[in-house]
């Protein structure tokens, strides 16, 4: 998903392209990675903070009718800015098609965008392509379909399977519908994964439980369990400030966390990314995992964000916000990018600690500072940071480290 809003950067090219430097340094070993944003909605959440918008919200060349056609046009532009910087050869190993809900748009599209980059890049022989929907934006047919294109992975949007609480969270479908998408996606041959938010005001511990427990019901083998964060410009940012909800309570949250952890570790499910648990390794997301590692990506889509790392030093990038601004930019032939960022040796070192130190791994203690390896020794003393993996080398979260992310990454930072 995209936040509504994009940082500061420095101005792009018409034309898109790269610094010369991109050019002069080898390509990340470890893939390349394809997201497309899809920015349309049947109805916009109250809690939700993403770029999206609803039908009724657009029109012309941003009409969801149109949106796939002018995605095809960034994947042409993409494949003449990467091959001239000589980066344009790598086969696609992860395609993340998220939004907004994708699955409003017709399966045929979702395959169109998917076969724009099997033909521009090809794709790895064992790619992972996954996209997000909604529970009642998917049908046997529509999910059939998208596994016949090609997609092999969904991500249902389940968040809690008690009705007041997605009511709150003004979500649209009936809890009841969760097994049946999960085994329709299934039958297509989709491996699936369900997200989870947990901390909605008025969700009680048992809620919680309740809703975990359901999605561990379904079978399915990923499942994501993120903290309700009400973000400043939301319709429930403005509900709170009345007074009309309460916000969500951090030491509520941690119980909530830690009650998932051990729900889902009992069905062995184990953490690999601190809100992310799969059955086995190979049902972890690749394509999030590339993100927390650094991998290369384009990003596809109003306000997609895109990155390519060049030994020491990186560059990302992000489009225009406005779907019709996107469009328009597009259809002149120029580059949708709104700004950039460049950055040199200790920004790409900080990336790698703020990231690396979130997933199972860990992050190799060379990778810190002298100062964040003096911090290392505090941080296990106060069990936040892995006694043993520390002595080989590598800083990896406690249980309780996982609860305080943020506390350990400004302790390794400068």
């Amino acid at each position: 998903m995209v936040p509504s809003a994009l940082p500061d950067g420095v101005p792009v090219p018409d034309d898109g392209a790269l610094p010369d430097w991109v050019g002069q340094s080898p390509p990340s070993e470890q893939g390349f990675g394809v997201y497309i944003h899809v920015p349309f909605c049947t109805v916009r959440c109250g809690y939700c903070d993403f770029n999206t918008y609803t039908a009724t919200e657009l029109g012309g060349g941003a009409s969801q009718a149109a949106y796939a056609d002018t995605a095809l046009r960034e994947i042409a532009l993409a494949a003449r800015v990467l091959d001239d910087v000589g980066r344009g050869g790598r086969p696609v190993g992860t395609v993340f098609v998220g939004g907004g809900t994708p699955t409003v748009l017709p399966a045929g599209d979702l395959a169109r965008m998917l076969d724009a980059v099997r033909t521009t890049w090809g794709l790895a022989p064992d790619a992972e392509v996954t996209t997000e929907a909604n529970p009642d934006s998917v049908t046997p047919a529509s999910l059939a379909a998208l596994a016949g294109a090609g997609f092999t992975r969904v991500s249902f949007g389940m968040q809690s399977a008690v009705p007041h609480v997605l009511a709150t969270l003004e979500r649209t479908h009936d809890p009841a519908r969760i097994p049946d998408v999960v085994r329709w996606a299934r039958d297509a041959g989709l491996a699936v994964s369900l997200d989870l938010i947990y901390g909605t005001p008025g969700e009680s511990v048992a809620d919680w439980q309740r809703s975990v427990e359901a999605a561990l019901a379904c079978g399915v083998d990923h499942v994501s369990s993120y903290a309700l964060v009400v973000e400043e410009g939301t319709k429930m940012a403005a509900q709170v400030r009345r007074g009309v909800l309460p916000m969500p309570d951090p030491d509520d949250e941690a119980t909530k966390y830690e009650i998932a952890d051990d729900l889902l570790s009992a069905a062995g499910l184990q953490w690999y990314e601190v809100s992310n648990w799969a059955r086995t390794p190979d049902d972890a997301c690749r394509h999030n995992l590339a993100y927390w590692r650094g991998v290369d990506w384009w990003g596809i889509g109003p306000g997609a964000h895109s990155h390519l790392g060049a030994g020491d030093r990186a560059v990302r990038w992000w489009n225009v916000k406005h779907p019709r601004a996107y469009a328009d930019r597009l259809v002149a032939g120029r580059s949708p990018a709104a700004a950039r960022e460049l950055l040199g040796a200790a920004d790409v070192r900080l990336e790698r600690v703020l990231l690396g130190v979130r997933i199972r791994q860990g992050l190799d203690l060379d990778e810190l500072s002298p100062r964040g390896r003096t911090a290392v020794a505090g941080l296990v003393a106060d069990g936040l940071l892995d006694g043993v993996a520390a002595v080989r080398g590598r800083a990896v979260l406690t249980g309780r480290g996982r609860l305080l992310a943020d506390t350990v990454v400004r302790s390794l930072t400068d």
